[in-house]
């Protein structure tokens, strides 16, 4: 049987397959963008329920969202940043060499 490795090898060799960085870079924003509403949530002390309520969506669709499962699509971080009174800032910068 052939060795496996430590996953900082199997890391690399895989963000070298064909279209590995670009989805790691989608699913770590997807996680930022989640983790950043569920704060958001708590500090109001609301539910996942309450927010889906005032965003007019399922408690799911909030439980997916602020695990990271779900890439969200522009209308949805709207409703979900006017349920949260805050606004929705979206920029492109370049990069910092």
């Amino acid at each position: 049987m052939a060795e496996r490795g430590d996953w900082a090898e199997i890391k690399g060799r895989r963000m070298k397959e064909p279209g590995a960085a670009e989805a790691y870079e989608a699913t770590r924003l997807a996680y930022e963008l989640g983790r950043t509403i569920r704060q958001m949530r708590e500090e109001r002390g609301w539910s996942q329920t309450n927010l889906a309520d005032v965003a007019g969506m399922t408690q799911s669709a909030v439980a997916r969202f602020e695990a990271g499962g779900t890439v969200p699509s522009l209308p949805v971080l709207e409703r979900l940043a006017h349920a949260l009174d805050a606004d929705l800032v979206v920029e492109v910068r370049p990069r910092v060499a």
